[in-house]
């Protein structure tokens, strides 16, 4: 079995920056296509950046283009990065790191097999 765990979220300012991580841990995971996902009080949870598995291919909501980039480091277990530049309060939400059995990057959450606990940023303004 695959456990993730988000790190990196926390109480910010608008305009700040923020990096959040996952870790993979259990079994070796590596070559799957992975993404963060994010949850606001009373909305459905959302797509905000993947993946693929061999890392050459990324996506991105077009409410964070240009502003937060995802990255991977991949060994024996796999370590997913999001950095998070001009951080706006509609940003505040729970991000969640989620990875997939297979490598193709998807943008539904239904796609994704493995989930962590979230971990909450909150933007002030």
């Amino acid at each position: 079995q695959v456990q993730l765990a988000e790190s990196g979220g926390g109480l910010v300012q608008a305009g700040d920056s923020l990096r959040l991580s996952c870790t993979s841990s259990g079994r070796a995971y590596n070559g799957a296509a992975m993404g963060w996902f994010r949850q606001a009080p009373g909305k459905e949870r959302e797509f905000v950046a993947g993946l693929s598995g061999t890392g050459g291919v990324t996506d991105y909501a077009n409410s964070v283009k240009g502003r937060f980039t995802i990255s991977r480091e991949s060994d024996y277990n796999t370590k997913l990065h999001l950095q998070m530049t001009s951080l706006k309060p509609e940003d505040t939400a729970v991000y969640f790191c989620a990875g997939r059995t297979g490598t193709l990057l998807e943008t539904q959450t239904q796609k994704y097999t493995y989930w962590g606990q979230g971990t909450q940023v909150t933007v002030s303004s």
